[in-house]
């Protein structure tokens, strides 16, 4: 059954709520269209996380970001929107969302969203 495109995020009980440990997922392919042009941009988002009562299931975090590739965002949208999104999800101890766009007319951009605010 092929997989499609989902808002859906999924998560787990962590089997260590006890333990405050670091989750790191590198996301390589991720890929959206400019608000502008209807081109699309690509990024590597990375996700570092601790969580607390529950964490992702990464079969629905790639199906999330999935969705995106057909919608146009400003970086520092897509960027806050992807981080409210887990932060709802999962209610983590701390969270830090990079999103390291390509190369777009020279320029490329970073975008950096920390949980709770500026740790």
């Amino acid at each position: 059954m092929p997989l499609k495109p989902s808002k859906q995020l999924e998560t787990f009980a962590n089997p260590n709520p006890e333990r405050d440990y670091n989750i790191h997922i590198e996301c390589p392919e991720f890929t959206c269209l400019c608000p502008k042009t209807g081109q699309p941009d690509f990024a590597e988002i990375t996700l570092d996380y601790a969580p607390d009562a529950t964490c992702i299931e990464l079969k629905s975090l790639k199906q999330y970001l999935w969705t995106f590739r057909d919608e146009g965002h400003f970086h520092e949208q897509v960027t806050n929107m992807i981080a409210d999104d887990m932060i709802a999800a999962l209610s983590p101890r701390r969270l830090k969302l990079t999103a390291e766009f390509n190369v777009r007319g020279g320029i490329y951009t970073t975008v950096v969203v920390e949980y709770p605010d500026g740790e």
